[in-house]
């Protein structure tokens, strides 16, 4: 078959998140209920997954209804299907293109999905997931249900942290805020990431190390930003997590009177951690700490940059055999990240 036709299936991967309010309850109880999260044994997973969900429910609620009572996630993955369309459409001529949300825990679910790509019947199958930095908490659970649910030969990504044009759109939003903020004086940038319990990362995660390599290469951009730092948000539960947390390093920067640029470094759309995680307990928090200047950065969203990333890495992918790869095509993990997909063979 010409490659340059034919039809081609495009699917991205993210968490998901309630419609509205009566969803909120369930879809934390499905993400709970991952083993990929919480890692007990089946029975002991489900009681716990009830238990969290109950406990968490209301208050979750209160923190979705900021947001019109259900996530943005969805609808902000849509507007990056509209971006994306047209871009693969002009690279790739005589192709038939659809392109997929699969979310891991609420509609639409990556089960769905693939019955709906199995109903099309493409000819190639390219899984892109929404989560720059591989986690086996993240893409990999994703991945794991497509599998379970799909017997398509696919083109699967499991990561970009260095993809050139994610670090560009990254720098160039948080240059762009840091100018619109009105270039405060003695900026401490922070990179805030999803957090992961420290077991995670002891059993070989490589989420941590590939949250580094894209902080460094972005701050490599920004040398009018000299003073940064990682950190990790939304920590949940009595476990340790990696660190420092962002509530810490928020502190800290008051105390030694740093105004704070802070950019959400692995989320691509704005949701619940950024719009009232970022937004609002932390602004607050840099308020009561004395920050005199705090500046979220926004997520990537349709940004140029990013888009154009997305269609590099999916043309990148079909030039590939079909198999799972970083974007690059090589492994970037060192040898100690044991559960890089590169590292198990899954290449």
């Amino acid at each position: 078959m010409d490659r340059t036709e034919g039809k081609l299936a495009i699917i991205l991967f993210n968490l998901g998140g309630p419609d509205g309010p009566d969803d909120v309850q369930p879809f934390l109880r499905n993400l709970f209920r991952d083993p990929a999260i919480i890692g007990a044994p089946g029975p002991v997973r489900e009681a716990l997954a009830w238990l969290i969900s109950t406990l968490r429910g209301k208050s979750a609620r209160q923190n979705y209804a900021k947001m019109g009572g259900g996530s943005p996630l969805v609808p902000e993955t849509l507007k990056q299907v509209d971006a994306l369309m047209p871009l693969l459409s002009d690279r790739l001529p005589g192709q038939e293109i659809r392109i997929w949300p699969a979310m891991r825990y609420w509609h639409p679910f990556v089960e769905d999905v693939a019955q709906d790509v199995a109903d099309w019947g493409p000819d190639r199958t390219v899984l892109l997931p929404l989560y720059p930095h591989f986690s086996t908490t993240t893409t990999g659970s994703s991945l794991k249900a497509w599998r379970k649910a799909s017997g398509l030969e696919t083109h699967a990504v499991c990561c970009y942290p260095l993809e050139p044009g994610f670090i560009r759109a990254h720098a160039e939003l948080i240059r762009t805020s840091w100018i619109e903020a009105g270039r405060p004086d003695n900026t401490r940038l922070l990179f805030s990431a999803h957090g992961l319990p420290e077991k995670v990362i002891l059993a070989g995660d490589p989420y941590q190390f590939q949250i580094e390599q894209t902080a460094h290469a972005v701050a490599a951009l920004l040398p009018e930003l000299p003073d940064w730092q990682i950190c990790y948000q939304s920590r949940v539960g009595p476990l340790k997590w990696i660190g420092p947390a962002t509530d810490e390093a928020v502190c800290r920067a008051g105390a030694d009177g740093k105004a704070i640029l802070l950019s959400p470094i692995a989320f691509v759309s704005e949701h619940i951690e950024t719009l009232v995680e970022l937004d609002e307990d932390y602004a607050e928090l840099a308020r009561s700490s004395g920050v005199n200047s705090y500046t979220r950065v926004p997520a990537l969203g349709t940004t140029p940059d990013f888009i154009a990333a997305l269609a590099d890495i999916v043309l990148a992918a079909l030039a590939r055999p079909s198999g799972l790869a970083a974007a690059g095509g090589e492994r970037i993990c060192p040898q100690a990240c044991t559960t890089c997909p590169c590292a198990l063979n899954e290449v």
